[in-house]
């Protein structure tokens, strides 16, 4: 079944009715459903759908030339085209009188295997695309690459591509159309361990129940998720395994430049480097409080709910995995610390509601920044920490997250409103409270007779 992703699909399948010369590119993190978008948009199409592999050029023309001939040419010898550029060539060509899409997935293989490639599909750009109609997609994994050698400034494919499309994990409410059966509580701890990636979310067997889940792929040595931090970083990173210690190091709590670096045992500015790349990757954030728009205070936090659960509660458990100890371990996890790593990833969920919330016109205002805030109370010497400060101007949401069983009550508004009053360049200000619990009468109340008093349950969340 085919989940999320409607508005990518739909804007494919605007450009392709045109019937001119589209080149898209399609590119995100491993898993993220890349080819399930291509193979949904391309399933009613005449495709040559090539998958370029690790290997040399010889091999991957062969592949190439395998996947044209039954599209284009079914009387043609086994391998026709002695080169790259006879098989671009005769594909271009042939799109002056046929519309029919020409997908190449997993394109930094192919660029790696052969250098020239690039060049080779900007001359046939370049002298086909008046005429032409191609719809060409090029797809690739590796975000650096594709943010730097096909859409970067000094690639060869620069300026050519027609539009692209950065796919993103999907958000708790997209990941919650692939668990269905679960109640919210379970989609919630779900989406905090798979981090909302399609293929992850995929293995989630619906007649096992979250621990059974979360057991099988992750506690086990056979489990699909066991190691799959440590492969992802062996595919992406020439020096994996600092890189993970990198990782490590933040999920064990150190967020600044200098801390990272002296656990790791590396130098600061090769630290910054490394946590540069983790961030264009997609598994790091660099965070500062949202109301500042550079700080001091600036820290790195993991930005992929997989990797934080892994890294927290896995990681540590490696031994008595291999031993055949994780039942145990992971029935410690449930007993202990599993319930605060969800109250942390519910605020991620919060965070996108209110986004979702406002494309909706659900929220009475439309705001421009959402995130933490974090900072000094000067007046009572203290700490102090918002979970979601909302803002455009002189608007702002404050709001508070509670992961917790018992209700959420007026003590919680209270306590929102008095860090609000740290902020002196918001006139209007509104609270929105989020709670796994229901909320008590008196704050429901209260609720029901301010319009700056914004609360959302469970089932709310889930009916936006």
């Amino acid at each position: 079944m085919f989940v999320g992703r409607k508005n990518e699909l739909k804007s494919l399948n605007e450009s392709y009715s045109t019937g001119a010369f589209q080149f898209p590119v399609i590119y995100g993190r491993r898993r993220v459903g890349k080819t399930t978008l291509i193979n949904e948009f391309c399933k009613d199409k005449r495709t040559i759908y090539f998958a370029a592999i690790q290997s040399t050029e010889k091999e991957n023309l062969k592949i190439l030339s395998a996947q044209i001939i039954p599209v284009l040419a079914p009387n043609a010898p086994d391998n026709p085209f002695s080169s790259f550029s006879d098989a671009v060539d005769f594909i271009f060509d042939r799109a002056i009188k046929e519309h029919f899409v020409f997908v190449i997935d997993e394109y930094p293989y192919l660029a790696k295997s052969h250098t020239a490639v690039s060049s080779i599909l900007q001359a046939a750009i370049d002298k086909y695309h008046e005429n032409s109609k191609l719809f060409l997609i090029l797809c690739g994994s590796s975000m650096s690459f594709m943010e730097k050698q096909v859409l970067g400034y000094k690639s060869p494919l620069y300026g050519r591509r027609t539009a692209q499309y950065k796919l993103q994990p999907f958000d708790y409410f997209e990941s919650a159309k692939m668990l269905k059966g679960f109640s919210n509580e379970d989609k919630i701890a779900l989406y905090s361990v798979t981090g909302g990636i399609p293929e992850y979310l995929s293995r989630i067997d619906r007649n096992l129940s979250v621990k059974e889940n979360i057991n099988n792929l992750f506690f086990s040595p056979a489990g699909r998720l066991f190691e799959e931090p440590e492969n992802l970083l062996k595919q992406e990173l020439k020096i994996p395994e600092t890189y993970n210690a990198i990782i490590a190091a933040i999920a064990s709590g150190r967020n600044k430049v200098n801390e990272i670096s002296t656990k790791v045992g590396i130098e600061t500015s090769q630290c910054s480097k490394m946590l540069l790349t983790l961030t264009e990757l997609g598994l790091v954030r660099k965070e500062y409080p949202i109301t500042e728009a550079r700080s001091k205070k600036t820290i790195y936090h993991l930005d992929d709910w997989m990797f934080i659960f892994w890294y927290r509660f896995v990681l540590p458990e490696l031994s008595r995995i291999n031993a055949g100890l994780g039942k145990a371990a992971c029935e410690e996890m449930f007993k202990g610390q599993f319930g605060s790593h969800i109250g942390f990833a519910f605020e991620t969920c919060a965070i996108q509601y209110m986004w979702r919330a406002m494309k909706k016109n659900i929220l009475p205002v439309s705001l421009r920044k959402i995130g933490r805030w974090w900072g000094n109370n000067q007046k009572e010497r203290r700490e102090e920490e918002i979970d979601i400060v909302a803002f455009s101007d002189n608007k702002a949401f404050f709001g508070e997250c509670k992961w917790r069983n018992e209700k959420t009550g007026i003590d919680v508004l209270n306590d929102l409103e008095r860090k609000a009053g740290l902020f002196t360049e918001f006139s209007d200000i509104s609270y929105i409270l989020f709670s796994k619990s229901p909320f008590t009468k008196s704050l429901s109340d209260i609720a029901g007779k301010r319009k700056d008093v914004i609360l959302v349950d469970l089932n709310k969340i889930f009916r936006i």
